[in-house]
């Protein structure tokens, strides 16, 4: 199956040539690159969120294949939806679906479902494209998305995909990105408060850490889930080091620090 993108025009251009400009103003010339394990990156429409995702982006060697995972907006589909067979037209060209790895997940996942549905008009994943097609033309994915937060289910994604990677790739052949942003429409001030209390969980490579604060604080962190899944993932394949790389609202764009979506971005290696 041949998924058309769902939010071309929208999030970001549609035009191949546009987007090709508005990605390279979110790309800094010159930074130092290096290989990594996982990373956290927002899924906004790109002229709020870009920034932060450029940031993040322009810092990593982009590997073939590319794991993400982000939260289901759309209420479709399964509560763990892997999209394992078929491609995803993007303005820039068509990415193949890893279709091995995907079916390796759905192997050692007891809640991960072979669907379609939940992916048809998800953007959290397809926002990622347009960057990690700037790097790298001739990728492979496996898009997952998530409707479950519980705590067990985002430990069982974690260790399906560390199962998965380790028996179907080369070490760092393949790169996890949790999507997500993170405080919604609150003040700037209250945003950036809770979003560090997130994001210190995060530097710190702690889940359940992660998962308990987004509760207890009430962060209305989309994306929570799917990081939590990731940050297992990582930490089971070895990971020892995350690094904020840059944080940002939505009130830096637009003005209005009245009501504000935070951005954060992390490399985990």
């Amino acid at each position: 199956m041949l998924r058309p993108p769902a939010v071309a025009g929208q999030f970001y251009p549609s035009s191949p040539e546009s987007l090709r400009k508005q990605v390279e103003a979110f790309i800094p010339p010159h930074q130092p690159k290096q290989s990594a394990m996982a990373l956290v990156c927002p899924h906004a429409g790109l002229i709020y969120s870009g920034p932060v995702a450029g940031a993040v982006y322009s810092r990593i060697l982009i590997p073939e294949t590319i794991v993400l995972v982000g939260p289901n907006h759309t209420g479709l589909g399964a509560h763990v939806s892997v999209y394992n067979r078929g491609a995803w037209r993007m303005p820039q060209g068509t990415i193949e679906i890893n279709g091995a790895l995907a079916d390796a997940v759905l192997d050692q996942s007891r809640f991960a479902d072979a669907d379609i549905e939940a992916h048809r008009l998800e953007h959290c994943i397809e926002v990622q494209l347009p960057f990690l097609q700037h790097f790298h033309q001739d990728l492979t994915i496996v898009p997952i998305v998530m409707m479950s937060i519980d705590l067990a289910v985002c430990q069982d994604l974690g260790e399906a995909l560390a199962s998965a990677i380790r028996s179907h790739a080369k070490p760092g052949g393949v790169l996890m990105i949790a999507s997500t942003d993170m405080t919604h429409y609150e003040p700037d001030s209250v945003a950036r408060d809770k979003d560090r209390w997130a994001v210190d969980q995060i530097l710190a490579l702690n889940p359940p850490g992660l998962h308990q604060i987004v509760k207890d604080k009430q962060i209305s962190m989309c994306g929570f889930a799917p990081t939590v899944a990731v940050l297992y993932s990582a930490l089971r394949l070895g990971a020892r080091h995350a690094q904020l790389i840059r944080y940002m609202t939505s009130g830096e764009t637009s003005g209005d620090y009245e009501q504000v979506v935070g951005y954060a971005g992390l490399i985990i290696t």
